[in-house]
């Protein structure tokens, strides 16, 4: 009986356009199983809070409220008297207290607290006061956190039950169950213990969809009966009984699915290069593709600042090859050609200036000037001369000098790569180009093997920002986008036991940010502290950013319904997760 499935008070939402109807299946598509894979995955997240779809406003989800102290360092939440689990089990505090603390501080699963739950180097603490009040406390102030649990994907409760049960069927350790189950990683479905054969079902949820069925060509999903969320009218949501998602790794055959009006939604690997070819076809897939302003959206390149080649790295670390190189794009002919006009151009900086007050219009236009004449009087000036008279500049030494950048589609717009290594051909700097699947890229940027990097401009909004260091600080990335200072934060990491001394201006900005994180967002002292970590980054050009503002089409199917607006497209606010998926329904 629906009284028995949902808490005492569940979550009321009102529908976009309508109460809607149930049934169907939501047929959607990823690259693979940890690519494009997250606009899916935000359509049945929950976490204790989430950002309305102003992507201002923090509002109630698994938790009912919360409330701070006067200086930030206590986060109490108060949770749902009856909410339950997937299986039927209760969600209680103690399930948040044991994600924390037998599972993210277990050193057998996590020999080293990972860095997204240290603050100031320290590790936060949490307590289950009772079982609807858990209690987040913070080593220093930490305003931002409550961002952290209305956007990020990893979610702080784990059911605490089932691990027992597992222990004491299996007669395994916690480290061996979370082996399985959790995999030392907050991205749960990836791969998921269906995937990788160990087992026939996956740990309890709270989404709104359960994963049942996974392989190499896609998973399905049914909808969770024990969901905490209701329509205005008492309906149970979700709405949608299904979800089906299949991996295609190859863009062409994206897009024809697509076009053929076989995807109900579709917003992560799709970019404006091809918005032309979804609007001609609108009428024959009976979809609707719109274009939204990409926030935290921006295209960079970067050149690895750590590589194995000691002159390459030379020429990497001087700032002259790296403002060079910025000089040498035509980003108004990118914009024009490869965004059809719907961006601009913009140097990268680690905080989106459409979500902080703090970027000014010096950092975002400094070295975005075509200008190849000073790019190669700078190119001059580091003795990188063309020595064979073939057009292309060799290294100081005389030998050969070739730049390899490799790519992923997931990254943005391929054409980019075609004009920017024409570019760079014209004050000879010879580039070339070799395309690789995401899980390639990755990989080979967490190996230190690739020369330079390309990729969006992510975790950079306000909302990423006051509660991450990730692209502040060096690597100035992650697995998912690799950064160019992986020895840098190693040597930091160290203590400088291994890695490579970064220079002092890297040295500046981990009290800079470590100072940042302490006050809230559009505060005097976040402002100040923000505007000196932008103009770190900016003067020294560790990314080059190449089109920023950029729009991004939006797709979904016309018999998708309360689809609602949709006017933001980000990874940092999580795609789809603050404009309500799950009172989405479909009609024939």
């Amino acid at each position: 009986p629906l009284e028995e499935r949902l808490p005492e008070e569940p979550l009321v939402v009102q529908p976009y356009e309508q109460i809607g109807t149930y049934g169907g299946v939501l047929d959607g598509l990823s690259n693979a199983t940890e690519a494009g894979t997250s606009d899916l995955l935000s359509v049945r997240h929950v976490n204790l809070v989430r950002f309305s779809d102003d992507l201002q406003t923090i509002v109630p989800n698994v938790a009912k409220g919360w409330e701070w102290n006067d200086d930030f360092t206590e986060l109490t939440f108060f949770l749902r008297k009856g909410h339950k689990w997937s299986d039927g089990e209760p969600f209680t505090a103690y399930d948040v207290e044991f994600w924390y603390n037998d599972l993210v501080l277990n050193k057998e699963i996590f020999p080293e607290t990972p860095s997204f739950w240290l603050f100031a180097g320290e590790p936060m603490q949490v307590e289950a006061i009772d079982e609807t009040t858990v209690k987040f406390t913070f080593p220093v102030p930490a305003p931002g956190v409550l961002a952290k649990f209305a956007q990020v994907y990893i979610q702080p409760f784990q059911p605490k039950h089932f691990y027992e049960k597992e222990m004491e069927e299996t007669g395994m350790s916690l480290a061996e169950v979370a082996e399985i189950y959790y995999g030392n990683s907050d991205w749960k479905d990836v791969p998921s213990p269906l995937l990788k054969g160990e087992s026939d079902y996956v740990v309890p949820t709270l989404e709104s969809h359960i994963l049942v069925e996974e392989t190499t060509e896609g998973r399905r999903l049914v909808a969770n009966p024990y969901f905490h969320i209701v329509d205005t009218a008492g309906n149970q949501l979700p709405y949608i009984n299904e979800i089906n998602e299949l991996y295609v790794p190859d863009t062409e055959v994206r897009n024809l699915k697509i076009t053929n009006g076989e995807v109900d939604y579709k917003v992560q690997t799709v970019f404006i290069e091809d918005y032309a070819l979804y609007k001609e076809n609108e009428a024959n897939g009976n979809y609707t593709a719109d274009l939204a302003m990409g926030v935290a959206e921006l295209r960079y390149y970067a050149f690895n600042l750590c590589h194995e080649d000691e002159a390459l790295r030379q020429i990497f670390n001087d700032l002259r090859f790296r403002q060079a190189m910025s000089l040498a794009l035509d980003r108004d002919e990118i914009v024009e050609t490869v965004y059809l006009g719907q961006a601009e151009p913009m140097q990268a900086t680690p905080a989106d200036p459409n979500t902080v007050s703090f970027v000014t219009q010096d950092q975002l236009t400094a070295f975005i000037e075509y200008d190849p004449d000073r790019a190669n009087a700078l190119l001059d000036e580091m003795g990188l001369k063309d020595v064979d008279g073939d057009g292309f500049r060799e290294r100081p030494d005389g030998s050969n000098l070739t730049i390899l950048l490799q790519y992923c589609a997931q990254g943005g717009p391929i054409k980019t790569h075609e004009l920017a290594k024409t570019y760079w051909a014209d004050v000879g700097i010879r580039v070339e180009l070799k395309e690789v699947s995401t899980d390639e890229y990755r990989q080979r940027g967490q190996a230190n093997a690739l020369d330079m990097l390309y990729y969006v401009q992510e975790r950079t909004s306000g909302a990423a920002i006051v509660q991450t260091s990730i692209m502040l600080l060096p690597p100035f990335g992650d697995y998912w986008v690799p950064g160019p200072a992986l020895c840098w934060g190693e040597w930091h990491k160290t203590g400088g036991a291994s890695g490579i001394e970064p220079p002092d201006d890297v040295k500046r900005l981990y009290d800079l940010v470590e100072e940042f994180l302490k006050h809230p967002l559009g505060s005097e002292e976040s402002n100040r502290i923000g505007h000196e970590i932008v103009d770190i980054h900016v003067n020294n050009l560790w990314k080059i950013g190449i089109a920023g503002n950029v729009k991004t089409p939006v797709i979904h199917h016309n018999n998708l319904h309360n689809w609602g607006p949709y006017p933001f497209v980000s990874y940092d606010y999580y795609w789809a997760y603050p404009y309500r998926p799950f009172q989405w329904f479909l009609t024939e």
